[in-house]
């Protein structure tokens, strides 16, 4: 019976603190930076440490009803060490997008929380090297987000499982991400309005739609599995980091000498062109998490066994 009560209050807490965490990410941060934007645009350091303390709080109710362990702070942030320097070598010398998978790599291992703020610390550490500027909370932003997304939707890791690429675990989420772009397609045809391409703003939106359904029909049951990792990285990374950042283009933009003025015609006009580079930036990471990912989950489970973290 103390068993049983134990594991209530456990889950009890845990979807406490993933409502407490959705709250902050999903109200408090774009209100912030939506704030930020308007009145302080040229404060984006301030606004990029509120957003590292938003991610926090949710992470730190871990230890509500406990004494946080040195293991569990020393591996996020060894986690965060590796995503940025595995990030600026490749940045300096390959083109891939290795820190967007290993973000999504830390959100299923370590949970949403966790995958929020390595994501978020990440990002911050990364401009240090990369260029700070009014993009930083943005980006910030994306990078928790898709850790976050990752740590919701995958179940508990099963090691054996590890070893598979069947792509019939993943055909729900998929359908309905490729039945909302057929939507968007449709809507095209029948309303083609002025863009005068497909491929634009309707992949994004419809896009979202599709992958929010998705996540909520496998919600805590998608398994770990090779193609399920790799496609999951690509549609998340393409519809939301994509969509997110082509919006902080146009805002940051509209500031500067020369930049376009905020228009729906002008943020159509960038998810036109910010397309391929969305598409490469989700692919080459969707390839990051297909060659390395289920090595790098098989060795993060171990260290959770072995020191008991997260248990």
């Amino acid at each position: 019976m103390v068993k049983k009560y134990d594991m209530t209050q456990y889950e009890a807490a845990h979807r406490k603190r993933t409502r407490v965490a959705a709250l902050f990410i999903f109200l408090f941060m774009p209100i912030t930076i939506f704030l930020g934007v308007r009145f302080a645009q040229s404060e984006y350091m301030v606004i990029s440490v509120l957003i590292l303390f938003y991610t926090m709080v949710p992470f730190f109710m871990v230890f509500e009803r406990r004494k946080p362990k040195a293991r569990e702070i020393v591996l996020i942030a060894v986690m965060s060490a590796l995503t940025v320097c595995a990030h600026i070598f490749f940045h300096i010398t390959i083109p891939v997008q290795i820190g967007t998978a290993m973000i999504i790599i830390s959100g299923i291992s370590l949970g949403p929380e966790a995958g929020f703020l390595i994501g978020a610390i990440s990002r911050f550490v990364c401009n240090f090297y990369m260029g700070q500027g009014p993009w930083t909370p943005w980006q910030m932003f994306c990078w928790g987000i898709l850790g976050f997304l990752a740590g919701l939707a995958f179940n508990k890791v099963d090691l054996d499982q590890l070893k598979s690429r069947n792509f019939k675990v993943v055909m729900g989420p998929v359908i309905c991400i490729l039945f909302s772009f057929l939507a968007a397609y449709v809507c095209y045809q029948l309303w083609p309005g002025d863009d005068g391409t497909f491929f634009g703003w309707r992949l994004y939106i419809f896009g979202f739609a599709g992958l929010v359904a998705g996540v909520l029909l496998q919600r805590k049951r998608l398994p770990v599995d090779g193609i399920t990792l790799s496609l999951f990285t690509f549609f998340v990374t393409f519809i939301v980091y994509g969509g997110v950042m082509n919006v902080c283009a146009l805002v940051t933009s509209a500031g500067a000498p020369g930049g376009a003025e905020i228009s729906l015609k002008a943020l159509r006009a960038l998810y036109i062109s910010g397309a391929p580079y969305d598409a490469f930036h989700a692919g080459s990471a969707a390839l990051c998490t297909f060659l390395f990912g289920n090595s790098v989950i098989r060795k993060l489970e171990r260290i959770k066994i072995k020191y008991g973290i997260y248990k």
